[in-house]
């Protein structure tokens, strides 16, 4: 027998295995904030009081994102797209950092000791300069993303038919296999972009204005705050949803205070997590 064929192999199963990580080894204990699960309430009561510390500028600022959201479903009646209605709706969080950048900025300044306007809050002036808008912008590609895998969705379920209008789905949807398959299928992709938005823009948008910072580092840090303080990450997510859904079951209207309370709230969050 060859001398070289007398040689040990080299074992590399264990060191394979042992490469091997589990979710606690990715996180970075530099970024993990050791908040309790309750902390996010406390982030919505800290919003409160921001929101009623010069109540009418979050208000008006909660009314015209009303109005905004109002005009879209009307709009969309208008031109026989409602079959859209409801991936627009959802796709509405996605965006909400966006459009809550104003609400971050009357926090911050509360915080300052300041006094803010309504003008002040719709032109904002971020630190970051145009990065919160490159931000803004992919936030929206991934809103108009899901929009048409919705629409791509409901075609594989019940084929490229004239939509049955709002009554007639929710019929479909409760009555049928084929339309409980398509809320299984939905709520599970729609959960994966949901998620995605979450990670990449619910603290990059605060950070950009508050920070001299670009929009992927901004983007990439949001995503590593939210790993690695998960528990309180996900209550609030919970939390920002069930909000939400409680304003579409008043007709949108309890956007307009819903929607301050949260974005005051996600600043807090901002702060805590950073």
């Amino acid at each position: 027998m060859r001398e070289e064929d007398q040689m040990p192999q080299d074992d590399t199963s264990g060191r394979y295995r042992s490469e091997v990580s589990g979710i606690q080894e990715t996180m970075n204990p530099k970024w993990q904030r050791h908040l309790p699960l309750g902390a996010p309430l406390g982030w919505l009561g800290k919003g409160w009081q921001d929101l009623i510390r010069q109540p009418w500028p979050s208000l008006a600022y909660g009314f015209v994102v009303f109005l905004l959201a109002l005009a879209a479903t009307v709009m969309l009646f208008r031109l026989e797209r409602d079959y859209l209605l409801f991936p627009a709706l959802a796709g509405i969080l996605i965006v909400a950092p966006l459009f809550a950048a104003g609400l971050y900025v009357k926090s911050r300044s509360l915080a300052n000791g300041e006094r803010i306007s309504l003008r002040q809050m719709l032109f904002v002036r971020p630190r970051a300069g145009g990065q919160v808008f490159f931000t803004g912008m992919l936030l929206c590609m991934v809103m108009l993303l899901w929009m048409r895998a919705a629409v791509i969705i409901y075609a594989l379920f019940f084929g490229v038919n004239p939509f049955p209008g709002l009554d007639g789905v929710a019929r479909l949807l409760v009555t049928t296999p084929s339309g409980w398959g398509m809320l299984i299928v939905g709520l599970c992709i729609g959960a994966l972009f949901a998620g995605f938005a979450f990670a990449i823009g619910v603290f990059s948008i605060p950070m950009l204005l508050d920070e001299r910072i670009d929009a992927f580092t901004a983007m990439g840090v949001s995503v590593v705050m939210v790993w690695n303080n998960m528990g309180p990450s996900m209550v609030w997510g919970a939390i920002v949803l069930a909000l939400f859904l409680a304003s579409l079951l008043t007709g949108l209207v309890g956007l307009i205070v819903v929607f301050p309370l949260l974005g005051h709230a996600t600043w807090h969050a901002y702060k805590a997590m950073r």
